[in-house]
């Protein structure tokens, strides 16, 4: 049976949107993948490019509100903001939680050159840490 997986943001536009990339690919088919935030801000074109930058394809997804998945009940919930853990609205179950405080890069204000730096800096630590959350969690 699938796990059911949460992954949490502010705005699900740009780093939870990477990470639902990285573990729908990484876990395939042990994992139902959703993405939130507790507000929605579109999905941002910064966090498209790198993704498709390493061959993941986030163009289809869209930017959802947690009260969206009221009725799924998850197995694991992933905040990815220090933002989204603090004013997490209470989602009922047993879902065992993980929180990783990943840095913003769209706040980032600079040249083409260093937002893509930035962007890739995060997609990498993203992608360490999806690899690692797959690999503990569901086997």
């Amino acid at each position: 049976m699938k796990s059911n997986v949460l992954v949490l943001c502010t705005g699900n536009s740009c780093r939870s949107q990477m990470a639902h990339g990285y573990l729908n690919y990484l876990a395939k088919t042990k994992a139902n993948v959703y993405s939130a935030g507790i507000e929605t801000h579109g999905l941002n074109p910064h966090a498209v490019a790198i993704m498709q930058e390493d061959s993941i394809d986030i163009s289809a997804h869209t930017s959802n509100h947690v009260d969206e998945y009221a009725d799924v009940n998850f197995d694991f919930i992933i905040t990815v903001c220090d933002h989204a853990q603090e004013n997490c609205p209470y989602i009922p179950g047993s879902a065992e939680r993980f929180h990783y405080n990943f840095s913003d890069p769209s706040k980032l204000k600079g040249t083409e050159d260093e937002i893509h730096a930035a962007f890739e800096a995060t997609r990498n630590e993203i992608k360490s840490y999806c690899k690692t959350f797959v690999r503990e969690n569901l086997t």
